[in-house]
């Protein structure tokens, strides 16, 4: 018996539940329409909310950037890999988001990564949300403080968790998603915040999917919830509406101090390549600009949401443009999306571990790239693939 036989196993047991992922290749500049595996197809699963991952004046700035400081930094940002672009993307965050420091990361993830063992250890507790991103969750682990969930969304149950708990503990963080994207619902986060300044704990929140999103002209749920100089941390993502790559950690600056002291992807892992923080200057010169791109993302959503409940499809309990389309179970998740692929619509299930047993889905994420016809178009691919299936 080979030593990974286990492995093959247990892929084959994927492959029997229906929850073996099986990667599209996508050969095409993203936008609207995509081109996958040799097919032309309208795209409604990027996290490309504005449209800018091929925005003409990002894919300038990148160029402009290449041509006059070259590709890769070639070192850690502690050594020798801080470059005056990234000083001046920093700066200019924290001027976006109204708050007295940023500090950037290769990821919204590693930017988890690096806060939360930075700010709690082994004599500390968490107060986490029940249904909190993967990297919030390995951010915790990693920081070996004690783990306690509340229920998700609710500040009742964070208060009862801190008043069962806070005193056998140190410090304390609590951290929750702003936008859960599976689910598309909005954390409440202005109840949350006076739970937390009534213990007088650190609240932490990642925003990656209310980044250029939520709020005035994109800048997020702190700013959505007007609780500017009130939120400790703000994690955010530079992948998603921002359209390019690296994460952010925003806000107190003696907290953003001192991850630059003690962030370890900081310390001990490249910094973000020269035309990704090139791009991310032009997306913010962008959204400063104008609110235009922020509008039609909420047109759009709106109108898609709408026209899928006349049509009788479950989009649960979204507040934003993520649009879950509730399907169950896996195998019928994943076979609306092969008929969604061959119907020109390019929307992936998603099925156990991201989303819990039985609660399978396909994700539609809207963008402010799509015009009214295409929508329309994938409405009627919808319409006919719920029908062939009996969902609608």
């Amino acid at each position: 018996m080979s030593k990974t036989d286990w492995i093959t196993q247990e892929l084959d047991g994927l492959k029997q539940a229906g929850l073996y992922n099986r990667i599209r290749t996508i050969e095409s500049p993203q936008g609207a329409w995509l081109v996958v595996d040799g097919k032309k197809v309208l795209n409604f699963c990027s996290n490309n909310y504005l449209g800018l991952a091929n925005h003409p004046d990002i894919v300038a700035a990148a160029k402009k950037a290449v041509d006059t400081m070259g590709v890769g930094p070639a070192a850690v940002r502690s050594i020798a890999g801080t470059m005056s672009l990234h000083v001046e993307l920093e700066k200019r965050l924290a001027a976006f988001k109204g708050v007295e420091a940023a500090i950037t990361f290769q990821s919204g993830f590693t930017a988890n990564l690096a806060t939360i063992p930075a700010l709690v250890g082994k004599e500390d507790v968490i107060f986490s949300d029940r249904l909190n991103h993967a990297s919030i969750i390995d951010g915790c682990r990693l920081s070996g403080a004690k783990i306690v969930a509340y229920e998700h969304n609710d500040p009742k149950s964070l208060e009862e968790q801190i008043t069962a708990n806070l005193s056998q503990f140190r410090r304390a963080l609590i951290v929750t998603d702003g936008v859960f994207s599976m689910d598309g619902d909005i954390a409440p986060l202005d109840k949350i915040y006076e739970v937390s300044s009534k213990y007088d704990i650190l609240l932490m929140v990642d925003d990656a999917h209310g980044e250029g999103v939520l709020g005035k002209g994109g800048r997020g749920i702190v700013d959505h919830f007007g609780l500017h100089g009130k939120v400790d941390v703000e994690v955010g993502t530079l992948s998603k509406a921002f359209g390019v790559m690296g994460g952010v950690v925003a806000g107190n600056a003696v907290i953003v101090e001192w991850l630059r002291q003690r962030g370890r992807p900081f310390l001990f892992s490249s910094a973000v390549t020269v035309p990704d923080a090139a791009a991310c200057l032009a997306a913010i010169d962008l959204l400063e600009d104008s609110t235009q791109l922020v509008d039609r993302l909420w047109s759009n959503a709106k109108y898609f949401k709408a026209e899928m409940a006349n049509l009788g499809f479950n989009t649960g309990v979204s507040e934003t443009p993520i649009t879950p389309v509730m399907l169950g179970e896996a195998p019928l998740a994943q076979q609306f999306s092969r008929e969604l692929f061959d119907a020109g619509v390019f929307a992936m299930a998603l099925g156990f571990p991201t989303v819990p047993q039985g609660k399978a889905r396909i994700r539609v994420m809207i963008s402010a790239a799509h015009a009214i016809v295409d929508l329309d178009q994938g409405l009627d691919a919808f319409k006919k693939v719920g029908k062939n299936l009996g969902v609608i």
